[in-house]
């Protein structure tokens, strides 16, 4: 499933996107709209985008949990090598992995919460364009709708301009490149 973006300048264009590409089969739950005229997209109806979207929640969730990991493993390197209990006391593994789990578990938390004050790292190349008002549309299709979706937006939307293609969204360390450079 591919991710293609588009942006559109008024809430009207955004709209008739979001209708044709109802008619083309796409449902709700494959269409995403991220503006900073949130009350306008309701008003509409037009889907709008979550915070899975907008903000790096997931990202820097992975890489707390990383760091909590490594950290596990150097406090359990660190209690193996000083025997603080004496040396003679041995720690039963299941410790050890509790240790490291929680480590984990805090770093995932930690860098969850890092990711809920930080924009989504995909949508940093259109943050100048949200921020000005247009409607980034995300439009998540798979390989046999594709085609029909690129060919109906070409024809029918020539004002929305396809600005990214993403291999897939969910992957949160993957980049996302413009197509083409913003217009004025």
């Amino acid at each position: 499933m591919k991710c293609i973006y588009y942006l559109t300048s008024t809430l009207k264009s955004t709209q008739d996107v979001s209708d044709d590409l109802h008619e083309v089969g796409v449902e709700d739950f494959y269409l995403h709209v991220i503006s900073k005229d949130e009350c306008g997209l309701k008003k509409q109806q037009i889907h709008s985008s979550n915070y899975l979207e907008t903000l790096d929640i997931v990202r820097d969730g992975f890489i707390g949990a990383a760091l909590g990991f490594v950290a596990g493993l150097i406090g359990i390197w660190l209690l193996m090598y000083f025997k603080p209990l004496g040396p003679d006391f041995e720690i039963p593994t299941l410790v050890y992995a509790i240790l490291v789990g929680a480590a984990t578990l805090f770093g995932a938390w930690e860098g969850g919460l890092t990711g809920i004050a930080t924009e989504n790292k995909k949508l940093a190349r259109f943050h100048d364009d949200i921020a000005a008002g247009k409607y980034l549309i995300l439009v998540y299709v798979g390989k046999h709708q594709e085609a029909t979706v690129r060919k109906m937006m070409e024809e029918r939307h020539a004002d929305a301009e396809m600005v990214g293609i993403d291999s897939h969204f969910i992957n949160p360390f993957t980049s996302v490149e413009r197509v083409t450079a913003p217009r004025a």
